[in-house]
């Protein structure tokens, strides 16, 4: 059995191409992932397959180019950016005589160095708990068998299924704390919705500057950095668009290609808050090379987890661009689709800001009312649930008022107060 150790910085890095050529950007990305988990990097072994092999995954040619290039370096972690099936990691070991981490270990680990609330540390230990749940053989193989002999019996279970069922116990424990939370965070969302606030969630691939954006628009001071998966934890924070809106901007953990399946279980409490935001801002590293690949991996990822909010594309990092200017893009309709901006410099934030205070007016009713003198409550509840535009006063002493409600203030309105359906006015009005 390899004997595994403790450490293991010093690395080898294997990517294939499989069914196609190797992807340059592909590769300069895992070189990131690489770097972001604290790995020295010694060599980088490439190739292509039609198929993975079953048993080592790399062909045995392969295999062995792969443990002589492990020998000249002196190597004590071999990082595939691949999923490796629980069976390959342990034929590679022990061919390799040398570690074995796959693309999904690689992200975990990244995620449970950058955790940092209590509720971020719980969702990365469910992640790699169930992770390592079909992994265990790895490390006890020497412990599969009960021992025998006079006086080394055991008392009917092996170390394996001990180890198994003390995680199973584990696994249990951090499903129903993470419940709680997940229960406490909805009590928030009520509460927002209650004051209507809506929520506008940053979503984007990592490192596409969500972070630096959220810093620059609500004067956070979240930690900031160019790597991938700089911060982890969720942020919500109140943001002013204009004297009459406000909203709740959400900053929230970011993508990547081949997102483990382990995390998005994990997190799926945390990206509730993504579920139900009503805009998405999608936040895009316009100097990537596979800018396209990008979108398609965020599209992907907010599809499993059932995000159909409106979008809104944030084209970042301008200023790396030449020749590229902050501008806002429209759809046939006439409706804002993508915003260009630097949140580095704060060029075209004025810009993101317009269109946002736009897709909240063309999301909300507009209508007219008149309240007499006696209705002063009434009033307050406008002003405190929705955007008076203008208000004007007759000789009889009545308001007049221009409103703008969400259809949820004005589902509350209807109910508490049946009566003012027949008295709303329908006529549009130009916005000041």
């Amino acid at each position: 059995m390899l004997d595994r150790p403790q450490g293991g910085e010093r690395s080898v890095l294997v990517h294939l191409g499989i069914g196609q050529p190797v992807d340059p950007a592909e590769t300069e990305e895992f070189r990131l992932l690489a770097r972001a988990a604290g790995a020295e990097i010694l060599g980088l072994l490439q190739g292509s397959r039609s198929a993975p092999e079953p048993r080592l995954f790399l062909g045995t040619g392969k295999a062995d180019e792969l443990r002589s290039l492990i020998q000249a370096t002196g190597a004590e972690l071999v990082l595939f950016n691949h999923s490796l099936t629980p069976a390959q990691e342990r034929n590679l070991e022990r061919h390799l005589q040398c570690r074995v981490l796959d693309r999904t270990g690689l992200i975990l680990d990244i995620f449970a160095q950058r955790a940092r609330s209590s509720e971020g540390k719980l969702q990365v230990e469910l992640a790699q708990l169930r992770h390592l749940s079909s992994r265990l053989v790895r490390g006890w193989t020497h412990l599969e068998r009960q021992k025998g002999g006079i006086g080394l019996r055991g008392p009917g279970e092996t170390q394996l299924e001990t180890d198994r069922r003390l995680l199973g116990a584990r696994i249990s424990l951090l499903k129903k704390r993470l419940a709680r939370i997940a229960s406490q965070r909805a009590l928030s969302r009520r509460a927002r919705a209650r004051a209507d606030l809506p929520t506008l969630s940053l979503v984007g691939y990592t490192n596409a500057g969500k972070s630096t954006l959220f810093n620059r628009l609500t004067q956070a001071h979240t930690y900031e950095a160019d790597q991938l998966f700089a911060t982890l934890d969720p942020l919500l924070r109140r943001w002013s668009l204009s004297a009459q809106q406000a909203v709740i901007l959400a900053d929230t953990v970011g993508f990547i290609n081949h997102l483990p399946h382990e995390l998005i279980a994990a997190f799926r409490a945390t990206l509730e808050e993504t579920r139900q935001a009503a805009l998405l801002l999608h936040v895009v590293d316009a100097t990537s090379p596979r800018r396209a690949g990008c979108i398609q991996d965020v599209e992907t990822v907010l599809q499993e987890i059932g995000a159909e909010a409106p979008q809104l594309q944030v084209f970042n990092k301008i200023d790396q661009l030449p020749d590229c200017p902050p501008r806002i893009e429209r759809d046939a309709a006439g409706r804002v689709r993508r915003v260009w901006l630097s949140a580095r410099t704060g060029a075209g934030l004025d810009l993101l800001r317009a269109a946002l205070v736009e897709h909240c007016q063309q999301a909300q009713i507009q209508r007219r009312i008149t309240l007499s003198a006696g209705e002063g409550k009434l009033r307050a509840w406008f002003f405190r649930h929705g955007q008076v535009v203008r208000e004007s006063f007759d000789a009889q002493g009545r308001w007049h008022l221009e409103v703008c409600l969400s259809q949820e203030a004005l589902g509350r309105l209807r109910a508490q107060y049946p009566q003012l359906a027949s008295r709303f006015s329908r006529t549009q009005f130009a916005q000041s």
